[in-house]
């Protein structure tokens, strides 16, 4: 059996049926898009090299976010359909004017959800799953340095980028 020309290999993961990217992903479509071997992906994952998930009967899961992520650290080309749609930012702070900059200043690059509650925000964020967080420490009755180290400690918020 002749090897396959990684060239005419299609590699690329299968769009969702509504057509955008696939936002999760197997271990075995991972492993197309970075031309290795599914052991690889299994030891990648092993060692905590890229964040993933087990289903109920054991297999891996890569979120499409986690897997762009890695992607840019190790300096792979990110498929085209794995970059679609905007990178996720929340915004936190007390002051309505701040939040409407930083809207003008990132909507058209980002998709931008503000808060002016720092407490709805928390809340809010294991379900938008952002892959930054704007956060004025200094909020009125709210150690945000704190918040910080309490999101920094969860697994689910903890490879989330903060900017203060």
């Amino acid at each position: 059996m002749k090897p396959e020309n990684l060239e005419n290999q299609d590699t690329r993961p299968r769009a969702e049926p509504g057509g955008g990217a696939p936002e999760l992903l197997t271990a075995s479509q991972f492993a197309r898009v970075c031309h290795v071997d599914l052991k690889t992906i299994h030891n990648w994952a092993d060692r905590g090299e890229v964040r993933h998930f087990r289903t109920p009967g054991r297999h891996l899961r890569f979120r499409r976010a986690d897997v762009v992520e890695f992607l840019r650290k190790y300096g792979y080309p990110v498929p085209e359909n794995l970059r679609a749609g905007k990178p996720k930012i929340v915004a936190i702070d007390d002051d309505p004017h701040v939040l409407a900059s930083i809207r003008r200043a990132l909507g058209r690059r980002f998709e931008v959800t503000t808060f002016q509650d720092p407490f709805d925000a928390l809340v809010a964020v294991g379900t938008i799953e952002p892959d930054a967080i704007v956060i004025d420490v200094q909020m009125k009755g709210v150690d945000g340095m704190r918040c910080l180290e309490r999101l920094k400690a969860i697994e689910a918020t903890s490879r989330v980028r903060m900017v203060v």
